[in-house]
């Protein structure tokens, strides 16, 4: 048996696969086990197949395999659905009252638990509680204490009064009851170990709300869009705590609008997205440019174009977050490649904003925004957070900057291309901005000296981020390697798992490159050049990414992309890889 257990449980939307999910995700939390879990749903309210996976671990997990050990099925459609990641020890558990199922010996010879949930639920107090009864058979199965079950419970419905937690405290031991009576012989061929370690499960649009927060963001304004609603969902009834406001627009360009209007105001301010709701975003994006307002844009990427399918992975919005308005904007582009990273990205995101007074992407994508995932809480240290206004001038400051004679210049052609910055009320900081090119006091021209001033200005400010900042990667594998995987955004932790299955006498030796920072972005021409083959590894159907370094080192890659709606997994990468390099 493997040291992880890959757990799932499926149905039609609506049925309550996701709280299920969250809730068992979260009682392997609290038994010190690291959880990493991922989610199919339909792009539709109710009805469509759903499911929630959770693979576990004592160990660090950060990756999906093609392996269910433990499968919760609803529907029919389920089985059919996980057919070939059930292997011979694999247990269902189903209510045969509700669904047949023709045959669980074929093609995996798999164990099939009849257990009238439906029935148990009603007897606990509500056949809403059905999906309980299945989590009491799953801890009876696997051995695992319920009372870690209890806990989680209390947390998921203590807005709901005490009789409901122990209404469905009272579902789970009916459920693990059935089967220590009805199968007392189907056991896992090992138990889910519990260890008395602490952890903290977020996914990551959690996490990057918590980095807004603990950076100093006092105002977000978005439009709900998946899978970037959980941003502000996060931040709803948590930023306010700290002074700060979350207003709903009406759409997403008033979105962009009023957050434009905080960051002009003083305020770090945000906005969060998807693919579609960028698109609309981007005449604004030039104005936040140009005035050099620092904001904040979190894109968390969705199959597209246009609709395109909401709720499934991909990384095809780079060309957009890097060359997207019209004109040329000067922009910054970081993309967290964990969960954790949401967080730290995040703040790092709003203090380039500042210091150089441009917008900033922080880009997620589907993936690692709905993936709930186990950390220490030593990982999110707020009293770590260093906190960077940049040029933020006051009046002092001002008159040591200028003669009295002299107005403020909000777009003074500094060396750095960095001029001060001063918020409304500032004594002597009176100045005004347009979207039209100005001159440095920000009044309209069409002066071409002072328009091509200010162009070299803006992006002045982009070369000097580079001498200042550390825009670097991380790196796994082997660093001797004369194959060198180039990998972004949330694909790191498939990879890295994937070596795990490279490391024998006849597979490839691997250099994997990790890059978290796209514009700017290290130079990985002698890292290419110092290679015998490079691979690039991205969720879309072109090589957006491959294109970048090609530009970057003028040599080819081979490309690895996937753009069939869901994750990469590990044991599938890391054949495609072999391939490649073969």
């Amino acid at each position: 048996m493997h040291d992880d257990l890959n757990w799932a449980i499926g149905g039609e939307a609506g049925d309550g696969i996701a709280s299920t999910g969250k809730i068992f995700a979260q009682a392997l939390s609290r038994a010190g086990r690291h959880v990493f879990t991922s989610k199919d749903f339909a792009s539709r309210i109710r009805g469509g197949y759903t499911a929630y996976k959770v693979r576990t671990s004592v160990d660090q997990v950060q990756s999906v395999v093609d392996r269910l050990d433990i499968l919760i099925a609803l529907t029919e459609r389920t089985v059919d659905e996980n057919l070939d990641e059930l292997h011979a020890d694999s247990i269902i558990i189903y209510d045969g009252d509700r669904t047949e199922f023709a045959d669980f010996e074929s093609p995996a010879e798999v164990t099939g638990l009849d257990i009238p949930l439906k029935d148990l639920a009603e007897d606990a107090g509500g056949a809403i509680m059905r999906n309980i009864v299945a989590l009491g058979a799953v801890c009876a199965v696997a051995d695992f204490p319920i009372e870690n079950l209890d806990e989680s419970l209390e947390k998921r419905f203590s807005g709901k009064g005490e009789q409901i937690i122990e209404n469905n405290k009272q579902a789970a031991r009916l459920g693990a009851e059935y089967v220590a009576e009805e199968f007392e012989d189907v056991t896992l061929p090992y138990e889910l170990e519990t260890t008395d370690e602490d952890y903290v499960l977020l996914n990551g649009d959690e996490a990057i709300g918590m980095g807004a927060i603990a950076a100093g963001c006092r105002f977000y304004a978005g439009y709900p869009i998946t899978p970037a609603t959980d941003v502000m969902e996060y931040l709803t009834g948590r930023i306010e705590q700290f002074g700060g406001h979350v207003v709903q627009a009406e759409d997403e360009l008033a979105a962009i609008n009023l957050a434009l209007g905080a960051a002009r105001a003083g305020a770090r301010s945000m906005t969060a997205t998807s693919g579609p709701g960028i698109d609309l975003m981007s005449e604004t994006f030039g104005l936040v440019a140009t005035s050099e307002t620092p904001l904040v844009i979190a894109n968390v990427m969705r199959s597209g174009p246009s609709t395109g399918m909401p709720t499934k992975q991909e990384q095809g919005d780079l060309n957009m977050m890097l060359k997207g308005g019209h004109g040329e904007i000067p922009r910054f582009v970081v993309a967290p490649t964990s969960v954790a990273e949401c967080f730290h990205k995040t703040v790092e995101a709003f203090n380039l904003a500042e210091k150089y007074q441009l917008p900033v992407y922080v880009t997620a994508d589907l993936s690692m925004a709905v993936t709930e995932r186990t950390y220490p809480p030593e990982e999110f240290d707020m009293d770590a957070v260093e906190i960077e206004r940049g040029k933020l001038v006051d009046e002092d400051e001002i008159s040591a900057w200028q003669n009295d004679t002299e107005q403020f210049r909000p777009h003074a052609d500094t060396a750095d291309g960095i001029s001060p910055r001063a918020v409304p009320g500032t004594e002597g900081g009176v100045h005004m901005s347009t979207g039209l090119e100005h001159d440095e006091l920000g009044r309209r021209t069409e002066d071409t000296d002072v328009r091509v001033d200010q162009v070299d200005k803006r992006y002045r400010k982009v070369d000097t981020a580079r001498e200042r900042e550390q825009f670097d990667y991380r790196e796994f594998g082997d660093s001797d390697a004369d194959n060198l995987v180039v990998s972004w955004g949330s694909n790191e932790g498939t990879i890295v798992e994937a070596l795990e299955y490279l490391d024998g006498d006849d597979d490839p030796d691997i250099r994997v490159v990790s890059v978290p920072y796209i514009y700017p972005r290290p130079d990985l021409t002698d890292e290419v050049e110092a290679a015998d083959d490079v691979v690039v590894v991205e969720a879309n159907a072109t090589g957006q990414f491959a294109d970048v370094i090609e530009h970057d080192v003028l040599e080819r890659v081979t490309r690895i992309n996937n753009y069939t709606g869901v994750d990469f997994k590990a044991d599938e990468l890391a054949a495609e890889i072999t391939e490649s390099l073969a």
